[in-house]
């Protein structure tokens, strides 16, 4: 039996027309450095096993196979509308927004943060795939303007981040600092000094919330970190840390009641 244990965040699941998870790696069928609920085509998983596990995640979220829409993710701030269920060929995007109900659109991340959104009132959800180029070039802030093309209000939009990696687990380069502190240079407080010279860790998360706040919507983090809950989440740092070029993905959705 596959039983799938998902995370849901409060905040959301008291929303009568919104179906929502930040599914967890247990419960899938693939095997070896995938092992459990790897939900990325393309990530030299066996094609027939990341179907599977897609198929199962659209049996938890009740919607049909075919209803699971995720972009192809590229690190960018751009976000599409999905209307109708995708062709084959998905859309290169790293936001998804609908008003449709029974669609469930999904973001695929294994280390960076996944940021569901919903406006209950208006009927109108989004996903986004926050790493830290994504959250810097303003992924974020332009899947709220699309969701208020389709009518959300900003004051009724709830915004979770999913499992992301932690600061402890977030070492980067000399350089990395410097486009962040451009924007502001009170960005300096997500940055503090690790144990390597000219190195720091950074914390993803919090600059993620801080952008959501920014945008004075409702909303938080389930504060989870995928390097640290191997048996939990897919970590493409963690992989890479142990010499690993293979990883899976886990997929965290959301979905408007019919």
């Amino acid at each position: 039996m596959n039983t799938l244990t998902p995370i849901l965040a409060p905040e959301l699941s008291g929303k009568s027309n919104v179906r929502h998870a930040y599914f967890t790696r247990p419960g899938g069928v693939s095997t070896g450095v995938y092992a459990g609920l790897n939900a990325r085509l393309g990530s030299g998983d066996k094609l027939e096993h990341v179907k599977e596990n897609r198929r199962l995640i659209a049996e938890h979220l009740n919607v049909a196979e075919d209803h699971l829409a995720s972009p192809y993710q590229v690190h960018s701030p751009d976000v599409v509308v999905a209307t109708a269920p995708w062709p084959e060929e998905r859309p290169k995007a790293d936001g998804i927004v609908t008003n449709e109900p029974n669609i469930a659109i999904g973001i695929l991340t294994a280390d960076c943060g996944p940021v569901l959104f919903a406006d209950q009132e208006a009927g109108v959800i989004g996903a986004a795939h926050a790493g830290w180029k994504g959250a810097v070039g303003g992924v974020l802030e332009n899947t709220v303007l699309e969701m208020e093309k389709l009518g959300a209000k900003r004051k009724n939009i709830t915004a979770i981040l999913g499992p992301s990696i932690s600061q402890k687990n977030y070492e980067v380069g000399p350089d990395f600092p410097a486009l962040f502190l451009q924007q502001s240079s009170k960005n300096s407080r997500f940055f503090i000094p690790s144990k390597k010279p000219n190195h720091y860790m950074f914390d993803l998360s919090t600059y993620i919330v801080e952008r959501l706040n920014q945008l004075n919507l409702e909303g938080g983090a389930v504060n989870r970190c995928t390097y640290a809950e191997e048996d939990n989440f897919y970590s493409y740092r963690r992989a890479t840390h142990q010499g690993v070029s293979q990883y899976g993905c886990q997929l965290s959705a959301i979905v408007l009641s019919g």
